[in-house]
């Protein structure tokens, strides 16, 4: 990324700033740089590529439900880790059958927890994949034996059709 910022720091006053002190902008472009060519190190034939940056509406998200990760009852908890593990694993988990069978007609609202799994299902479908690695990795931190469990139920299911 280099070539980038110091043409932020010279001008600290924009009225002596001429057209000559601003860079110059390519007359083509083709398409945006990829993120590989912005690297600051060139790419090998082995080197793994660094992980795409997670957006900011992302990380919201992901703090959101860290959030409300910390103030869940264990029942609660290990409700989200049945659904963490279909989503990790599907169809090997009948989780499938157990969210069935909790959507049983009722006269009252949804309450907060509900609500919270609900959300939590809609950003998890739009994260990518680096961005459901990196939920889980900041998750491990926090709550190292809830993500260690949760690692074991995945191999438990290993085998299963």
């Amino acid at each position: 990324v280099s070539g980038f910022s110091h043409h932020w720091t010279g001008a600290t006053d924009c009225r002596t700033t001429s057209p000559e002190d601003l860079p110059s902008v390519p007359q083509v472009v083709a398409s945006p740089p990829s993120l590989e060519s912005l690297s600051c190190a060139s790419p090998s034939a082995g080197q793994v590529r660094p992980p795409e940056p997670i957006s900011y509406v992302t990380l919201q998200e992901q703090r959101c439900v860290l959030s409300w990760f910390q103030g869940w009852t264990p029942a609660q908890r290990e409700r989200f880790l049945q659904d963490l593990l279909g989503k990790a694993v599907p169809g090997k988990v009948c989780t499938l059958l157990d969210s069935l069978n909790s959507l049983q007609v009722r006269d009252r609202l949804p309450n907060i927890f509900e609500c919270q799994l609900r959300l939590w299902t809609q950003w998890f479908e739009s994260w990518g994949e680096e961005e459901r690695n990196h939920f889980l990795h900041i998750l491990e931190e926090r709550e190292p034996a809830f993500v260690a469990h949760f690692y074991s139920s995945v191999a438990g299911t290993a085998g299963r059709a």
